[in-house]
């Protein structure tokens, strides 16, 4: 075949370059040209390093949700997949407790010596290992979907059948409670900088002080934002359900989209089917579901009106997009939870975009990526360019191979904590 004149575009238009039939060794340059790849072709890529990287970085003034104490860090577990052609794929969870050693010594070894492009057969045989940690296989999952799309020139979203979108709206997770700052002086002049900044949805932190007192900050930022502006809240697991029905029934008053995991949610969650029934507000939550599994049992008892699955923690990519489709067919919405990296936010914004509007409705619903916009050098310094850029209230999906973002690693080096 002459190689002469082939771009890219020209290939996927042929259907050459899909993953079924992918042109090895043909990637294409700079200016649209056809240059070679580096060898081994694609097809024989073999894992020869798996590493993890723990994060960490000491905040300027500690942030607090609605329990617990305040937060002096921030946090992030990355795992590097490096193949014998050079490739790599990035991927990111949270080390809450033994995540990083089921990696290390268990995860590794299965994913040394093989190839990345045998996706189906790897994913199988991580969960086999690891005892169902969905934390751990998320963030070898999301690495070897950063690798393979490296190695076939396609963003993520086409190897899982395709995107429907190339924007996203985002809403702005924010105005946490601050150290030393009263959140009523706080949190109304944050929302309205947000808003300024381009963000059409907010969410805030709620539940920390008394009913009256906290109603009373929502109220202001409702004020303060206007009535086109939509917002959320989450209450972090602080209410007793009378005291979640009693507050939710006031969030109905001032128009709020949804109402986040407001009671205690343990392992399993119980307790929130009642509050779904009693509550006209959508109630959301399902961020700690490590698998399609723990999801299943939520979705049909439809204890969330809106299921929450986080990317980097409910097994990766492929089991959000099938926990977010198995959610469809009960009518219950999905906004996957985000919390972490850039890595994270790329990653969420790649499932974001496979999924459909939730109604065929001209004015359905639509997905939307939680952005956290606290201070988080790993979502602002992480990436060599800076694509979460807002235009007219969205964000552009990116669109390079794999995650379609590059990481610097010297500000991995810069953060790193020691194993």
């Amino acid at each position: 075949m002459p190689q002469s004149g082939l771009t890219r575009r020209a290939l996927l238009q042929s259907g050459m370059l899909g993953v079924g039939g992918v042109v090895a060794g043909l990637l294409p340059g700079a200016s649209g040209e056809v240059v070679q790849a580096a060898d081994p072709k694609p097809s024989s890529l073999k894992i020869t390093k798996v590493e993890t990287f723990a994060l960490q970085h000491k905040l300027e003034r500690g942030i607090a949700v609605s329990i617990g104490p305040f937060g002096k860090t921030r946090d992030c577990l990355l795992c590097k997949i490096t193949t014998d052609s050079g490739l790599i794929g990035w991927g990111e969870t949270a080390d809450v407790g033994g995540t990083r050693g089921i990696i290390e010594d268990h995860l590794k070894g299965i994913l040394l010596g093989k190839n990345p492009l045998e996706y189906r057969k790897l994913w199988r045989e991580l969960w086999g290992e690891n005892f169902g940690d969905g934390r751990a296989v998320a963030c070898v999952d999301i690495a070897l979907n950063d690798l393979r799309g490296k190695a076939l020139g396609l963003p993520i979203s086409e190897l899982f059948g395709g995107r429907v979108r190339s924007k996203i709206m985002p809403y702005a997770a924010a105005m946490n409670y601050a150290e030393g700052i009263r959140a009523e002086d706080k949190a109304p002049p944050e929302a309205a900088s947000l808003v300024k900044d381009g963000f059409l949805a907010l969410k805030i932190r709620t539940g920390r002080y008394e009913n009256k007192r906290d109603l009373a900050i929502l109220a202001k930022i409702r004020e303060t934002v206007g009535p086109d502006i939509r917002l959320l809240t989450d209450g972090n697991a602080a209410f007793t359900i009378p005291q979640a029905v009693k507050f939710g029934k006031e969030l109905e008053k001032l128009d709020f989209y949804c109402w986040e995991e407001p009671i205690p949610q343990g392992f399993n969650y119980e307790g929130y089917t009642e509050l779904t029934r009693t509550l006209d507000i959508a109630v959301s939550g399902g961020e700690a579901l490590d698998s399609r599994s723990s999801a299943k049992d939520h979705i049909v008892k439809r204890s969330f009106d809106i299921i929450q699955p986080d990317t980097t923690l409910c097994g990766g990519m492929a089991e959000c997009l099938f926990i977010a489709e198995m959610a469809r067919l009960y009518s219950v919405q999905c906004v996957p939870h985000c919390w972490g990296s850039a890595i994270a936010i790329a990653a969420t914004m790649q499932v974001l975009s496979l999924l459909p509007p939730y109604t065929l409705g001209a004015t359905s619903d639509e997905p939307m990526l939680e952005f956290d916009t606290n201070e988080n050098p790993f979502r602002t310094e992480l990436l060599t360019t800076k694509p979460f850029a807002i235009v007219d209230g969205q964000m552009t999906i990116p669109t390079g191979p794999g995650l379609g973002v590059d990481v610097n690693e010297e500000i991995i080096k810069k953060y790193q904590v020691k194993r």
